[in-house]
C-alpha cells in the first residue's frame, strides 16, 4: 500500500534507557539491557550484558556484573565489567574489580584488587554469579 521508499528507518536501540535520577532510593537486583545511569542511592545487586554510568549524584552499594561501568560518583562492593571499567575523576570505587579494560583518571579514588582478565573469564565469572 505504502511504498517502501517512504518508509523511514531508524537505529533506535533495543532497549530503552533508564535513568534513576537524584533523591530516589532502591534497593533490591537490578537487571537491564541497554544503557542505565544512576544518580540515586542504590543498594543490592546489579546485572547487565550492557553499559552502567554512575552519576556524581550516585552512591551505590552493590556488587555489580556488567559489560562496561563508567563511575563518575560512589561505588562499594566488587565490579565484574566483562569489556571495561571507568573511573572517571569525581569517582570512588571501593572493592574488587575483574575487567578487560581499567581506565583511572587523576583524582579519582579507588581502593581495593584489580584483575585484568579476558573478556570470556569475566563473562564466565557472571554466569557463575
Amino acid at each position: 500500500m505504502y511504498p517502501e521508499d517512504n518508509v523511514q528507518k531508524t537505529n533506535a536501540p533495543a532497549a530503552s534507557d533508564l535513568l534513576l535520577g537524584r533523591g530516589v532510593r532502591f534497593e533490591g537486583k537490578l537487571t537491564f539491557a541497554g544503557t542505565v545511569r544512576i544518580d540515586a542511592s542504590f543498594v543490592g545487586t546489579i546485572v547487565t550484558d550492557d553499559v552502567l554510568v554512575v552519576g556524581e549524584a550516585a552512591r551505590i552499594d552493590a556488587n555489580i556484573t556488567c559489560g562496561t561501568i563508567v563511575v563518575h560518583g560512589e561505588v562499594n562492593g566488587n565490579i565484574q565489567a566483562k569489556t571495561g571499567v571507568e573511573i572517571r575523576a569525581s569517582g570512588k570505587v571501593r572493592g574488587d574489580l575483574e575487567t578487560a579494560s581499567l581506565v583511572v583518571e587523576k583524582g579519582a579514588l579507588f581502593q581495593g584488587a584489580s584483575r585484568m582478565d579476558s573478556a570470556s573469564k569475566a563473562a564466565r565469572a557472571k554466569t557463575a554469579a
